[in-house]
């Protein structure tokens, strides 16, 4: 057995020194520059890592590292069955067989992709941390590469990095429609191209392998992705053994994107169709789906822990393709939509994100900190033409920046204003595509 999980990792570890590396959409994703630490790659199945680690690797050839010190090993394999940590150890070896010049002179690049298939994985990775010089990469598609299990089981050593799905900007490059100007410098043609990309991302979202299909291949594709997920990284992780009010549970929060959600009320409504579950078990359930990346949610900004406990949360799909998928009326969302990718996108900008309510009981959409400390109101609008809605959008804004003062305020609208229409001072308007071409 070891004989041969040994003969399959040198042919893995020959092909990859050798292999060209593919050429791919570039991801806008930021690396943590901590000296020492493993970088550990992390987001939901299907949505790019593997990719992405191909990416770094591109970007560390073109800054001038030798091909031969850049090894990418996928554990995903047959053949690799029953591997353990020790065989970690002998690839290693192996590797400094062929290229001893690079021990102790020059730093690799170690890429463990699916590692989380490996026990012990984690011992191997703070050992060589420690004594090799090695810059790691960890990457897996399962909820066990959770983030404070990763924090835990390194000691410190690793940094997470999380890629989501495409951002708007991604899936234009992907489609080779990425701008090279700014957005009031475009002609009229580009812009109304870039407009309609924009309702499109909002609809099919943002999977690699979802752009440009049909629908009729897309809604299965995504439904698949769903269905994976909720098996492999809950339900076969956490040995669920009530799967019904797990579904149930997830076609709520699928089919209710932004809406606030209280486990309580799902509680008594799953009490009244005579399904027994206990509430600590769904406060469980919706943990998990946030684990495997299925859903993101949004508490309410207060400074009291126990408000923060009882007040409903906002749940949002990971991605707002998925959006469709689970809409009962079959109704194009797109309000929904772009509340979902506005949140998707502040959190791929590094942003602490709440909801706000203010004082008189109004609610705004956002209230994010950014990477620099930098707190600022959002509201999220899709169509302002009515005066009613545009009237209610502000006087949230308005009511939220007397409680704080100076904060940037900032009205994002997929629709422009009726003509003749403004907003007070105060509150920077500002379109929705231009926001996300930032």
């Amino acid at each position: 057995m070891k004989g041969e999980i040994h003969s399959a990792l040198t042919q893995k570890l020959n092909d990859s020194l050798v292999a060209v590396i593919p050429r791919l959409t570039r991801r806008e994703i930021r690396l943590p520059l901590v000296p020492g630490k493993a970088l550990a790659v992390i987001g939901m199945r299907r949505s790019g890592k593997t990719c992405f680690l191909s990416q770094c690797m591109a970007d560390l050839l073109a800054a001038g590292a030798p091909r031969e010190s850049l090894l990418l090993m996928n554990f995903e394999d047959d053949r690799l069955a029953g591997m353990e940590a020790s065989d970690l150890s002998f690839m290693l070896e192996s590797y400094y067989q062929l290229h001893p010049e690079f021990r102790d002179h020059t730093r690799i690049t170690l890429l463990l992709d699916e590692v989380q298939l490996i026990p012990g994985w984690e011992t191997f990775a703070r050992r060589i941390l420690d004594s090799e010089k090695i810059r790691l990469f960890l990457s897996g598609s399962s909820a066990s590469m959770l983030s404070r299990e990763i924090h835990t089981s390194m000691r410190g050593r690793a940094m997470e990095v999380t890629v989501f799905p495409f951002s708007f900007r991604e899936a234009l490059s992907h489609r080779n429609l990425l701008p090279e100007k700014e957005w009031h410098a475009l002609p009229k043609a580009r812009r109304s191209t870039l407009e309609k990309a924009f309702r499109t991302y909002l609809t099919e979202g943002g999977f690699p392998d979802a752009q440009n299909l049909d629908v009729r291949d897309r809604r299965p594709l995504l439904q698949g992705y769903v269905d994976v997920a909720v098996l492999r990284d809950v339900i076969e992780r956490h040995g669920i053994s009530n799967p019904i009010a797990l579904r149930w549970l997830q076609r709520h929060l699928l089919g209710n994107p932004a809406a606030p959600f209280s486990i309580q009320k799902f509680y008594d409504a799953l009490k009244s169709q005579g399904l027994p579950i206990s509430k600590d078990s769904l406060h469980a359930f919706l943990a998990h789906f946030e684990d495997a990346f299925l859903i993101r949610t949004t508490s309410l900004l207060t400074a009291s822990e126990r408000q923060r406990m009882v007040n409903p949360r906002k749940a949002y799909p990971i991605d707002p393709g998925l959006i469709p998928i689970y809409e009962r009326t079959h109704r194009d969302n797109l309000g929904h939509a772009l509340e979902t990718a506005v949140l998707i996108e502040l959190l791929r900008r590094g942003c602490e994100v709440h909801y706000f309510r203010t004082l008189q009981g109004n609610e705004v959409d956002f209230h994010a900190i950014d990477a620099a400390g930098d707190p600022m109101l959002i509201q999220v609008c899709a169509n302002a033409s009515d005066p009613a809605t545009l009237q209610r959008e502000v006087r949230s804004l308005l009511e939220a920046k007397t409680q704080h003062p100076g904060i940037r305020t900032l009205l994002i609208l997929l629709d422009p204003l009726s003509p003749g229409t403004s907003v007070p001072d105060g509150i920077e308007l500002t379109s929705a595509i231009q926001w996300f071409l930032e």
